[in-house]
């Protein structure tokens, strides 16, 4: 099997760990290849389209895994080994993996995860895994929002931000924000206000079907980050599009229970 590992570059102890990983999954007989430097050029990517990997593992936390989705040119199955804090996207522990990978079947078996493309005045921005968040170029200042559902206003409100997030993103910041855990397996957006001025302004969960846009009718300036790694600056009445994206990331089955890990590592907060 042609694996690719992409390794947290700022951690020496996952390099070291990447290192006896890549000697031992070279000694089983797969094809290993390393992407351990920092990604700083934001067009570079882990593999080429012509010379794409049968599976990533990815070394680091959910940042790491987050932004390897982001510079794969297709998706392609992906599994993470937790070298983070929390972890909530990484399937295995260092001490696991070994086994696990080299017991790997192919074809693989995945789980697909909807992703959200982003649509910044008609043109597309980016596409996250976990999270786009709005928020304002000036602390201590609130924007207004106005959604729209299917061409009819939804909802209009003040609040600090907006976190517009897949189902992954639930157990992230959307969670901390007061949203729900959503199934990874259920399809739409998740809308949640950060610090509304209103109590009435709840989380919506909204079918991914379903036209969604976000406007801005704040005059103060903000910008729209993606997964932690992409940022679009936002003026008066930008509106951002949402849109289910037609390559869902694709999580090896690593034999783990959404659930019983969810609890597992919330315990561990």
């Amino acid at each position: 099997m042609n694996i690719l590992i992409f390794c947290r570059y700022d951690n020496a102890r996952a390099s070291e760990y990447t290192r006896k990983l890549s000697k031992f999954l070279s000694d089983h007989g797969d094809n290993i290849a390393i992407c351990d430097h920092n990604l700083t050029d934001p067009n570079e990517l882990i593999f080429s389209a012509t010379t794409r990997p049968d599976l990533v593992v990815i070394i680091g936390g959910d940042g790491t895994i987050l932004l390897a989705a982001q510079r794969m040119p297709v998706q392609i199955p992906l599994v993470g080994i937790n070298y983070g804090e929390v972890g909530f996207l990484a399937d295995l522990d260092p001490q696991n993996a070994f086994d696990l990978l080299a017991n790997l079947k192919t074809p693989l078996i995945t789980e697909p995860r909807m992703r959200i493309t982003f649509r910044h005045n008609g043109k597309p921005v980016g596409t996250a895994l976990n999270e786009a968040v709005i928020i304002t170029d000036r602390p201590a200042k609130m924007l207004n929002f106005l959604i729209h559902i299917n061409g009819e206003t939804a909802e209009r409100f003040r609040a600090d931000g907006l976190i517009i997030s897949t189902p992954t993103g639930s157990t992230a910041y959307a969670m901390s924000s007061g949203g729900p855990i959503v199934d990874p397996r259920v399809e739409g957006f998740l809308l949640v206000p950060l610090a509304p001025f209103m109590l009435s302004n709840r989380p919506h969960l909204i079918d991914s079907t379903r036209s969604v846009s976000v406007t801005l009718e704040s005059e103060k300036p903000a910008r729209l980050v993606i997964d932690g790694q992409t940022e679009i600056h936002l003026k008066s009445q930008s509106v951002v599009e949402l849109e289910k994206s037609n390559e869902p990331a694709l999580f090896l089955d690593a034999g783990e229970n959404f659930f019983e890990k969810i609890n597992r590592k919330l315990r561990h907060l």
